[in-house]
């Protein structure tokens, strides 16, 4: 039985449905609502196995991935996490849920091809060569960022 290799350590998978995944990589979507914080650092943006129904109807999202192809359990591109906050009055994004911990997004970059990969609940460990077939789609100085934080 051979060993599962995974990525560096500082890059972990973060997996949301679909079409929040699509708002996030295409939409101006900068923060994920999640139940408690997260740390800092850079994420392979994987779209889970559901896609939920109910979301496509919001007019938001419904404008937002019209004509856009739903992909699922791929990882579909890189985002940063770059901090994480509770809004205390006024929802800090129309993206933004009450009563939940919102995760700050920022240097988002899509795949061009989605990179098939089952995925998990919470920060989860990137298989090796998903990683490796990650970064061959990314640009150099992204590819040289993600070696140099490591």
């Amino acid at each position: 039985m051979t060993s599962l290799l995974y990525a560096p350590d500082h890059i972990r998978g973060i997996t949301i449905k679909q079409p929040w995944a699509a708002a996030i990589l295409h939409g101006g979507k900068r923060v994920e609502n999640r139940p408690r914080p997260w740390g800092p650092g850079w994420r392979l943006l994987h779209a889970g196995a559901a896609i939920d129904r109910a979301a496509l109807r919001d007019p938001l999202v419904a404008r937002t991935v019209r004509g856009r192809e739903l992909p699922t359990r791929a990882i579909l591109g890189i985002v940063r996490i770059t901090g994480s906050h509770t809004d205390t009055g006024e929802p800090c994004s129309p993206w933004a849920q009450s009563e939940r911990v919102h995760l700050d997004l920022d240097d988002v970059h899509p795949l061009a091809l989605p990179v098939p990969c089952d995925g998990q609940l919470g920060p989860w460990r990137v298989p090796l060569d998903v990683y490796e077939s990650v970064r061959l789609q990314l640009p150099a100085h992204l590819q040289r960022l993600l070696e140099a934080v490591s």
